[in-house]
């Protein structure tokens, strides 16, 4: 596993791709947050703290992580590497394994300059330093997982196709429909209990449990079991592809 792990770091950071994406991810952030005039800036907003950045970095990543995902295994199926990986001496699940956590690296890759963002709200506060410490620790460790879940959906949507195109675009899709979907259907029942039922299926709601600053056990379930099935989904498709 390590190995695949190893080949997957090296392969995005000896070619272009990891640090656009990386700088991407920065790029947008930056200009929304303190350039862009909008509900997002956090001069307009008023209030010194980063909770703009963390409604902003999920809808971000929705589109970056199956850019990072993409080639994870449809380049290894165009290229018509992907049977010389299935007969190594490694297992399937290893491979997945490998693959994932080498894009879930970048994210993370990606994710640590915007500490540079909790010094900045901390020097604009009236009083400095006031800002609360325990959201927004709640508030990356949320970002995490959602990120995990995110990689293991866009490794999924890889093995699909040969398409790095299609395997993008429904990476995006189920990305999509995973974080906002849920919520969005919840809209058309005018039933509160029945709204929260639905909101509770997906991820935007157990998001922003966590960046409340409460750690519950019931959204990191959530998170780990999301991450899990579509780990396991894409372990059957190897599987299927093997055959």
């Amino acid at each position: 596993m390590f190995a695949i792990f190893k080949r997957e770091v090296r392969s995005f950071f000896t070619s272009p791709i990891g640090y656009l994406i990386v700088g991407s991810f920065l790029l947008l952030n930056g200009l929304f947050l303190w350039v862009f005039k909008g509900e997002y800036n956090i001069f307009d907003y008023g209030f010194a703290d980063l909770s703009n950045f963390f409604l902003l970095a999920p809808w971000v990543f929705i589109f970056l992580v199956p850019a990072i995902t993409m080639k994870s295994f449809s380049e290894e199926r165009k290229m018509g590497t992907l049977e010389l990986l299935l007969i190594k001496p490694i297992s399937i699940w290893k491979l997945v394994l490998g693959k994932f956590w080498g894009a879930f690296l970048l994210c993370v890759i990606a994710v640590i300059p915007t500490i540079v963002y909790v010094f900045a709200i901390s020097g604009l506060g009236m009083v400095e330093g006031n800002y609360d410490l325990g959201v927004v620790l709640g508030s990356y460790f949320g970002l995490l997982f959602l990120m995990a879940c995110y990689t293991s959906i866009g490794i999924f949507a890889s093995t699909l196709s040969d398409n790095q195109i299609i395997a993008f675009l429904v990476g995006i899709l189920v990305c999509f429909l995973i974080f906002n979907g849920f919520d969005a259907a919840s809209s058309l029942f005018s039933n509160g209990e029945t709204q929260q039922t639905i909101q509770a299926l997906g991820a935007q709601s157990h998001f922003e449990s966590i960046a409340r600053g409460v750690i519950d056990t019931r959204d990191l379930v959530y998170f780990i079991s999301l991450t899990l099935l579509f780990l396991y989904l894409t372990f059957q498709r190897l599987k299927q592809l093997s055959r």
